[in-house]
């Protein structure tokens, strides 16, 4: 399993490290027998398989015990944390120290709040602060929401508030600058020129992964993108089945190979 510090490492401007995110164990396990070094958790599918609203902050227990049994499993992770699950920056702090203490290799937090705005930066910097000082070894990827909020606003004015929050959880201890949303290829490459860190993007539709690397992205992460796909699959398939036209798609494992699995 990779330490924080071989993690940190694979966080490469021009050559981005594409990590997938899980929502259960199961998933986990298939993706890092898929071949992905490490994988990060998908907050929306870890709410949702416990029955709870993603992004209100009520999953601290659900995310934690994840983050235990795919580190046990000898799986490099990194936990989404939301916005901290707590007002308090030290409670956040504890939080990740917890996590640390698993072997997880790092975490993500968000500077946005259940209604959809963005928190005071000063706020937002304090439990990024309080994340470094609990857990100095982890991966802390500060996630900026004015592209992921505002998707009709004023691309130089967003631009300006990314930057201006990203240096500001730079300096309060982030290890790299997590700017969902869908993003031009100038856009992007504004934020890799003005963002003195590793710059981690959504998967985008319109811009591949080589294309992002050629941008100097550092990081690729699916989001809640695969959870979401696993779900419209099932639904497809239990429909076809019930039309009596279901043929399982192309790369369907067998049974075999997903007992087989180590």
């Amino acid at each position: 399993m990779l330490s924080p510090a071989e993690f940190h490492a694979l966080h490469r401007r021009g050559a981005p490290i594409v990590l997938p995110n899980a929502w259960d164990l199961a998933s986990a396990r298939w993706l890092r027998a898929a071949g992905h070094a490490a994988i990060g958790t998908t907050s929306l599918g870890v709410a949702f398989d416990a029955g709870k609203c993603d992004g209100d902050g009520e999953t601290a227990d659900d995310t934690f015990e994840l983050a235990r049994r795919i580190s046990r499993a000898g799986i490099a992770v990194t936990v989404d944390l939301e916005a901290g699950f707590a007002d308090d920056p030290d409670e956040v702090g504890r939080f990740a120290g917890r996590l640390a203490r698993l072997g997880v290799v790092g975490v993500n937090i968000e500077d946005s709040d259940a209604s959809g705005r963005l928190v005071d930066v000063g706020d937002a910097a304090a439990k990024v602060a309080a994340i470094a000082a609990a857990a100095p070894g982890l991966y802390l990827n500060a996630r900026t929401d004015a592209f992921w909020i505002d998707g009709d606003g004023d691309g130089a004015e967003r631009h300006a508030e990314t930057v201006s929050r990203a240096r500001q959880y730079l300096e309060a201890g982030a290890s790299g600058i997590f700017v969902p949303g869908v993003l031009s290829p100038p856009a992007v490459s504004a934020l890799v020129r003005d963002i003195p860190a590793p710059l981690n993007v959504l998967v985008q539709g319109a811009i591949g992964v080589p294309q992002l690397a050629r941008l100097g992205v550092a990081r690729v992460s699916t989001g809640s993108l695969l959870f979401r796909m696993a779900l419209g699959t099932i639904s497809a398939a239990a429909h076809e089945i019930a039309r009596g036209t279901f043929a399982p798609i192309p790369g369907t494992p067998s049974y075999d190979e997903v007992t087989g699995l180590d």
